[in-house]
């Protein structure tokens, strides 16, 4: 019944010409209504739908069935589990490098780094859970690495996504371990670095690729198949580069 809805949900959407729905982890939706806009100005005939969650989430709504024609994920794991189970028509590749930063809506001493967790004023920390979020996976690892994630873990509040720990951390914890793409967001551009955030050191934590595959609902959609392409293009490059990302 579940697996029905799912379907039921988005079929008056699919079957429209020049329609293409984006299944995309919640770090990429800051930079995808910008990709759109861009790729739009040469189709301005195709409508893209974009539905935001946590890469594993998206990822078992895939195999259950839910019609989305490209997978954004934020790391290359789950896009790799797709195409080996027949769930893709290319093999996942990167098409961007994320990062971390730590963030609060308050003035913080971010000089102290990751330390800055121990503080005694810091009661709660955001992050995405590792369970279905790559990124909340790598804030777990810089807290390990860094030797403090046993020392503050029940300060420990998670996000079901890192766009749902963005939430948190401006309404509700006193900090966050947040997609560093998240702070070019309009919501967010009033934050000072240094003052409200700071990279967390990329050396905490393994890299973050992102991969993109093309699924097998799109096999004769022309236009997923236009837009899997412009998000490998330069032109994309460019803009996730301005939301934070690193791009080859």
């Amino acid at each position: 019944m579940k697996n029905y809805l799912i379907i039921l949900l988005f079929s008056f959407t699919t079957v429209l010409a020049g329609t293409l729905n984006i299944a995309t982890a919640a770090n990429v939706s800051y930079a995808l209504p910008r990709l759109i806009k861009e790729f739009q100005k040469n189709n301005p005939q195709t409508r893209v739908q974009m539905t935001t969650g946590s890469s594993g989430k998206l990822t078992a709504q895939i195999m259950h069935g839910a019609p989305y024609d490209i997978f954004l994920s934020a790391n290359m794991a789950y896009p790799k589990k797709l195409y080996e189970k027949g769930f893709a028509l290319t093999k996942p590749v990167v098409y961007a490098r994320g990062a971390l930063a730590l963030f609060s809506t308050k003035k913080r001493e971010f000089q102290q780094g990751t330390a800055l967790v121990l503080d005694k004023n810091i009661r709660t920390i955001a992050i995405a859970n590792p369970q279905t979020a790559p990124y909340g996976i790598a804030a777990r690892q810089a807290l390990q690495n860094a030797s403090l994630y046993k020392k503050i873990k029940k300060k420990l509040v998670y996000g079901e996504s890192v766009g749902q720990t963005v939430a948190y951390a401006v309404t509700a914890a006193d900090l966050g371990f947040i997609a560093k793409s998240a702070l070019f967001s309009p919501k967010m551009k009033q934050y000072e670095e240094g003052v409200n955030f700071k990279d967390v050191d990329p050396k905490l934590y393994t890299p973050i690729a992102q991969g993109i595959v093309l699924l097998k609902h799109a096999t004769d959609n022309a236009d997923a198949h236009s837009f899997y392409t412009f998000l490998l293009s330069q032109p994309a490059k460019e803009i996730f580069k301005a939301y934070g990302y690193s791009v080859q």
